[in-house]
């Protein structure tokens, strides 16, 4: 364990869908920021993920651009950005360019990219998992070498957030370059996973408890929308106990309804 426990953080998704004009959007970040919200993420993608599949649909790193003009305190990041669709030297250069912006407040969240329409309808090559793996295998060193370069530099050494759970591939990658690791797990299937990320860290003579833990609270956590908030607070309680400490919710158009997330934040505060 670490000498000194990490806070407990909460994060909300604001999944940039359904929504047909930007003025809900900017609305829901300020209020996440006033309830305490510690980080903001929005997502990588072109097209809705559920709902209307040609629904409205915002795109990610401009959005990124506009949270940092408009927030002052919470963090904000892209969960997660998708490798495949921008050179990771442009990629390192936009980072660093919206966290000083925001005045250090990035965090540069990353994944292989999975979902088929993206790539089809943009015209970026699909390839398959293990390509995509790969890629991303080879545009992380061209990441950390560009934020090293940029003039000027970050304001701060970014957060590399990485997102996945692969075993063999992404959590290899996760042990050699995140801060940061969103695994998608349930707390059924984090502590194997967290087992195999400490192997790899081992491997290379890295603690493991030098990275940040971050999972969603619904969902991919086993909550499913609509069980309650007790269902939400005991599945936050189980990830804790696992040594999670950035949990996160989302929420998407038109109405952006953070409800749950103020919830996580009354919880995060009585336990403090």
């Amino acid at each position: 364990m670490t000498s000194t426990p990490r806070p407990i953080r909460i994060g909300v998704q604001l999944q940039p869908q359904h929504s047909p004009n930007y003025g809900p959007m900017r609305d829901a970040v300020k209020r996440a920021e006033d309830m305490g919200v510690d980080v903001a993420f929005n997502w990588d993608h072109f097209f809705p993920l559920y709902g209307d599949p040609d629904g409205a649909h915002y795109e990610c790193w401009t959005m990124l651009g506009a949270w940092a003009e408009q927030t002052s305190r919470i963090e904000i990041g892209a969960l997660v950005t998708c490798n495949s669709y921008r050179n990771p030297e442009l990629l390192a250069d936009m980072a660093r360019t919206v966290d000083n912006i925001s005045d250090g407040r990035l965090i540069l969240g990353i994944g292989s990219g999975w979902k088929e329409k993206d790539y089809e309808e943009y015209g970026y090559e699909f390839g398959t998992v293990g390509s995509r793996l790969d890629d991303l295998a080879l545009a992380m060193p061209r990441i950390v070498s560009r934020l090293g370069k940029l003039n000027p530099a970050p304001v701060r050494d970014i957060p590399i957030l990485i997102g996945g759970q692969g075993e063999q591939k992404t959590l290899k990658l996760v042990a050699q370059y995140a801060h940061m690791w969103h695994g998608f797990t349930t707390p059924e299937t984090y502590p194997r996973k967290a087992e195999i990320l400490a192997q790899h860290c081992e491997q290379i003579g890295r603690d493991p408890d030098a990275i940040e833990r971050s999972a969603g609270v619904e969902n991919n956590s086993g909550v499913a929308r609509g069980e309650g908030l007790d269902a939400l607070i005991a599945n936050a309680e189980a990830l804790v106990g696992l040594g999670v400490t950035l949990l996160t919710v989302g929420v998407n158009g038109p109405d952006y309804d953070l409800s749950t997330a103020e919830a996580l934040v009354r919880w995060r505060d009585a336990r403090s």
